[in-house]
């Protein structure tokens, strides 16, 4: 079970700024969902109701089988710039999580950067 499921933990979802990717949106629009993000310079994420997502409710994720790329790789994330995979510090069951796949998750940082940025 994911810890976040264990240990009844959203601490995440609050004053998120999880980036969504094309897939995301029309997984969740699919759901009937309308209206939950907000553009952010050239990406979209989701948007907060009183400091926490959209989808959080009673300390609960309401689209949890459909949430996005980001958060299914929460709370590892990839620096570009860096060519690194890191943990969140403020997460407090990190360690609990399984390593990612790599490939997959640099795959999805590359798509929210846009496929077209050959900088990397």
């Amino acid at each position: 079970m994911n810890p976040c499921l264990r240990h009844g933990c959203s601490l995440c979802c609050h004053e998120t700024e999880m980036p969504l990717t094309d897939e995301d949106i029309r997984r969740i629009e699919a759901l009937g969902y309308r209206d939950f993000y907000v553009r952010s310079g050239h990406l979209r994420v989701l948007r907060n109701v009183d400091g926490r997502c959209v989808f959080l409710q009673e300390g609960r994720c309401t689209i949890y089988p459909h949430r996005p790329e980001g958060c299914r790789f929460y709370p590892y994330t990839y620096d570009p710039w860096k060519d690194e995979i890191a943990l969140d510090p403020d997460c407090p069951y990190a360690h609990e999580f399984p390593p990612p796949d790599v490939d997959r998750l640099k795959e999805l940082v590359m798509r929210l950067l846009g496929a077209d940025d050959r900088r990397f």
